[in-house]
């Protein structure tokens, strides 16, 4: 078979593959559109007195694209980025020759926060992949994630059923690259008149949600106190963390929640609803934000 290639539709998201391709007893070869899955390793980059140094924060098996609020929204969400002005700017980073290279970012922080201690300091260990299809978070319970980020306010965010139930249709709409291939999640935020305001997709759910996390950050739009969030597969633990860390209230999604992700959005005070298919849906925490009345 032959080796993959960039894909003529979207080369930085897709490859094109040669399969046998099978209907019963018929077979033919052809090509079929995979989507592309690749390491990025986040990197604090420190200069000092004209000499420049870079220490691996992560390696994050994630599809090309978007890798800059990636980079930004993964370190926020983790705790090592707190606010906007700790951040100074996100560059290209190189590769061990010290040539450019499209798998590698340097992160930048401010004169006043120091990453590499913040990490060390709290404990953190995450200088390995990070698995694309489930995460691996940092928080081992529900009461250490609230212990770091106390539980959302109540606030005037109120979404009506018929607005969530067209939210799915149209974050489907917008998945560009899982019409071509199949393989990608996507996230996308909302406003309460059900506005798609960013999508982003990725072969790692909670990798998307990192890319919309990292924008907001990087518009300095943070808190997204009047935002839904939804996410085209599964709710698990760390996508409600992630959430958390960003301050959105209400999180969807077409299929069901984990049992621990149901527990933090409980103690969180985030509307956590599962099975968002056609006009039904399944509210588990909170269901106060979805009313009837509600309206953008």
């Amino acid at each position: 078979m032959e080796t993959p290639t960039r894909s003529r539709l979207d080369a930085l998201r897709q490859v094109t593959a040669a399969v046998d391709r099978w209907r019963g007893d018929d077979r033919a070869t052809t090509s079929d559109e995979l989507v592309a899955e690749e390491p990025l390793e986040v990197r604090a980059l420190a200069r000092v007195d004209g000499h420049a140094s870079a220490e691996t924060l992560a390696v994050i098996m994630r599809t090309p694209g978007h890798d800059d609020e990636l980079a930004a929204g993964f370190l926020f969400s983790e705790g090592l980025l707190r606010a906007r002005d700790e951040l100074a700017e996100l560059v290209p980073g190189a590769d061990p020759d010290g040539l450019p290279s499209d798998n590698v970012i340097d992160v930048v922080a401010a004169p006043h926060v120091d990453i590499v201690a913040r990490m060390r300091e709290s404990g953190y260990s995450r200088q390995f992949a990070v698995n694309a299809s489930c995460g691996v978070c940092g928080k081992n319970s529900v009461a250490a994630a609230c212990a770091t980020l106390p539980p959302l306010p109540d606030d005037a965010l109120r979404l009506a059923p018929a607005v969530l139930c067209a939210l799915p249709d149209r974050l489907r709409a917008g998945q560009q690259v899982f019409a071509h291939t199949g393989g990608l999640h996507a996230a996308g935020l909302f406003d309460t008149s059900g506005n798609l305001l960013a999508l982003r997709e990725d072969v790692g759910r909670h990798n998307a949600v990192d890319k919309l996390v990292g924008r907001a950050l990087l518009d300095n739009a943070l808190p997204l106190s009047q935002r839904v969030l939804l996410v085209s597969g599964r709710l698990s633990f760390e996508i409600v963390l992630k959430a958390l860390a960003a301050g959105i209230p209400l999180i969807a999604a077409v299929s069901a929640p984990s049992s621990l992700a149901a527990d933090l959005a409980q103690a969180s005070n985030i509307t956590l609803v599962g099975f968002l298919r056609g006009a039904s849906f399944n509210i588990y925490t909170h269901p106060w934000r979805v009313a009837p009345q509600a309206s953008g």
